[in-house]
């Protein structure tokens, strides 16, 4: 991370920011050494979860008024899932910006979804931090409001397939942790789901959003309904 290329970034957007620590946080995965808790992106990402789901659903709203609920939800989930939010990381160039440990660079992290994603996030939330919602709408409208109707309309996220397919049968998936562990910064987490009358599957995640996915996906697939739900 260089003052450069920072100020490219915030050349961008079309925003400088007036706490540029705000924005080298969100730039900072935990794995770097000699990162002080809280002084990573983590919780900037936890705060741009939020910011980004409720602009999400604000666009969603303001673009289809005749759109139900139920109808609105699986476009949502598709805006604000991890690889949406990877993408959007790589358009920003925030994945040439983060700073992590030699051995995370080593290992492909400036490529790791899980990691982009959560870059996305953090840079949203210390947008939002620095100038509030108009500031992190700026960034939301450089790369979700060009693309929304595409990345609502291209795929349905494994979850909501499954929950649709189950709901028709009068059934409920229910997401089972069988186990977790690896280190703070690199957690694994493999998650079984169930749907009464079928077998379970399984699916291995850095979240336990991640394995839920992945193990609705599995499930989808051996039972022949993905890609049709897709």
């Amino acid at each position: 991370m260089t003052t450069e290329g920072l100020e490219a970034l915030e050349a961008r957007i079309g925003r400088q920011f007036q706490d540029r620590a705000l924005l080298e946080r969100a730039l900072t995965h935990s794995s770097l050494s000699g990162a002080e808790r809280g002084h990573d992106l983590e919780r900037l990402e936890f705060l741009g979860d939020r910011v980004l789901g409720l602009l999400a659903a604000e666009a969603l709203y303001r673009r289809h008024p005749d759109m139900v609920e139920g109808e609105l939800a699986p476009r949502l989930n598709a805006l604000v899932r991890t690889e949406t939010c990877a993408s959007a990381a790589v358009a920003l160039g925030l994945d040439q910006l983060v700073r992590m440990s030699a051995n995370e660079a080593a290992a492909g992290g400036r490529q790791k979804t899980a990691i982009l994603g959560d870059v996305a996030e953090a840079f949203l939330g210390a947008l939002y931090l620095d100038g509030g919602l108009d500031a992190a709408r700026a960034a939301f409208n450089l790369f979700w409001t060009p693309n929304l109707d595409a990345l609502a309309q291209s795929h349905r996220d494994p979850k909501t397939a499954l929950q649709e397919w189950a709901q028709d049968r009068r059934r409920a998936p229910q997401y089972v942790v069988i186990s977790s562990d690896g280190p703070p910064h690199a957690p694994a987490f493999e998650v079984e789901v169930r749907v009464e009358g079928h077998q379970p599957a399984r699916g291995a995640g850095r979240s336990k959003r991640e394995a839920q996915a992945e193990a609705a996906q599995t499930f989808l697939v051996r039972e022949k309904i993905w890609p049709r739900h897709g």
